[in-house]
């Protein structure tokens, strides 16, 4: 019994089938219809990249960070607390080749000073010009005396905000005088995306048109943070609404000469970008920008 109803059921859907093509083919407002609606689908297909664009400018700016030089200065509990280490160190360590060849140094003057002193013990190094490790210690004091460390505070370099040699000890960052609409305005530097490119390359275009050459090492390809700002009404349009600036953090390699300072490049600690830059911009910088 499972086999003729099976035959029955295959055949009844073939007869369905059929019968289904000839209607449409005896029809011919079906392919009309059919067809209407595929040259809707076209035209909806198309019409998608228009909608698509954007309103709103995109741009790409780089927050360049150098990063100390020399190391900041300890503050009185640190100092109090590397001179403990320092002390238990020297206590619980073991005596330096040095410090033992001044024991056998002052233990051989000691027997020569002694009455039952014989030099002939000492036969083998008689040909030998002896260096007492005190000699030693007199002219590495003398070359000490000689030596001037370089300052770690100059007053002529830290304040001038465009050396990239000021502040040794703490991190910098590069603000770039650029022209905004009819303003000039000290900004991270930046400039606007272009088709076919990344947002990272779009930084790094932005860093390398800068007046002065920097090397840098670019930390990721995703954004750290975004600023958006929409123009006044007079100058909006339905094309353009407003500007998007993606940051993208760098961090400047040492390798290589220092540029040399520019009125338009400013390098500044954190606690100075305030007085640069405007309240909005400031908030959203200040939330990946390192102490």
């Amino acid at each position: 019994m499972a086999a003729p109803c099976r035959r029955m059921a295959s055949r009844s859907l073939l007869q369905f089938l059929s019968g289904f093509r000839r209607t449409a083919v005896g029809k011919p407002g079906l392919r009309v219809f059919f067809g209407t609606s595929a040259c809707r689908a076209t035209l909806q297909t198309k019409a998608v990249p228009d909608r698509a664009s954007s309103p709103w400018t995109l741009m790409a700016a780089v927050c360049l960070q150098r990063l100390p030089v020399i190391s900041v200065d300890c503050s009185p509990i640190e100092q109090q607390f590397k001179e403990m280490l320092l002390q238990m160190e020297f206590e619980k360590s073991l005596l330096s080749d040095h410090e033992q060849r001044l024991l056998e140094d002052a233990e051989r003057l000691s027997r020569k000073q002694a009455d039952d002193y014989d030099s002939d013990e000492e036969d083998d190094r008689r040909d030998q010009e002896i260096v007492l490790a005190q000699d030693l210690e007199d002219s590495w004091e003398q070359r000490m005396k000689n030596f001037q460390p370089a300052k770690r505070v100059r007053d002529d370099v830290d304040e001038d905000l465009t050396s990239l040699e000021r502040c040794l000890d703490d991190s910098l960052l590069l603000l770039a005088e650029q022209q905004v609409g009819g303003e000039k305005m000290w900004l991270l530097p930046q400039t606007q995306w272009q088709d076919g490119e990344s947002l990272r390359q779009t930084a790094e275009r932005a860093l390398a048109s800068l007046p002065a050459a920097f090397k840098a090492t670019f930390l990721g390809n995703a954004p750290c943070g975004l600023y958006k700002y929409k123009l006044p009404r007079a100058a909006r349009t339905e094309s353009t609404v407003g500007t998007k600036v993606f940051f993208f953090k760098a961090v400047l390699s040492d390798d290589g000469h220092p540029a040399a300072p520019n009125a338009s490049l400013l390098w500044l600690k954190k606690d100075e970008l305030q007085r640069y830059l405007k309240p909005a911009y400031m908030m959203k910088v200040e939330r990946f920008v390192s102490v």
